[in-house]
């Protein structure tokens, strides 16, 4: 009986391996292209408008075998914001307090909606996006399209309160320029396998 009990034991444990190890096997890992991201963060003063850049980007989508997203991140440090001016560059990384949280990160928490037309996608993603140490959950609607195997970039934007982060909208020239509270990020993103990224 004993003998019986460890023979089925091992066909579980030998089971369960194995679908392990074909779940990894299908899992595609794409990861962010730095060259060809783009992001500009869009806002106003009451005396212009201004746009921002980042400039260093890393991050990563995890597809199963039926094209369905298990994981996603995407990590940008503060400091790779830049702009024209380095009076706002000064002044974004203090409402930030960049010292104390260098990252922005977001983390994916479910995919709400996916659909594929051809190579045209649409998606829509709630996650977690931490900005001068605070998470709010945050809904993404992209835009995206299949470039050839294993190649996808998506597009999109999403406006943002820097209050909801609990940050203080710049000031300067002694207060007589203040920055409103509302931004836009406007991003394009190319994901590619570990095949293209390599090269």
């Amino acid at each position: 009986m004993k003998t019986t009990n460890s023979m089925i034991r091992c066909i579980f444990l030998s089971l369960g391996s194995m679908f392990i190890l074909v779940g990894a096997i299908n899992a595609q890992s794409l990861k962010i292209d730095p060259k060809s991201f783009s992001m500009s963060i869009l806002g106003t003063t009451n005396v212009h408008d201004f746009e921002t850049k980042v400039t260093q980007v890393s991050g990563e989508i995890v597809l199963n075998d039926n094209k369905q997203v298990q994981s996603m991140y995407i990590n940008i440090p503060v400091k790779s914001i830049k702009s024209k001016e380095k009076l706002m560059d000064t002044k974004t990384y203090e409402a930030f307090n960049a010292d104390k949280n260098p990252n922005i990160s977001f983390k994916l928490v479910d995919v709400s909606s996916l659909k594929f037309n051809g190579d045209d996608i649409s998606v829509v993603v709630s996650g977690n996006l931490t900005m001068a140490g605070v998470t709010r959950r945050v809904s993404l609607a992209s835009t995206g399209k299949l470039l050839k195997s294993g190649v996808y970039e998506f597009k999109g934007s999403v406006g943002l309160k820097m209050t909801d982060f609990r940050m203080s909208p710049p000031t300067a020239m002694m207060g007589m320029m203040k920055v409103g509270d509302a931004i836009t990020l406007k991003y394009q993103a190319r994901f590619e396998s570990a095949q293209f990224t390599q090269n």
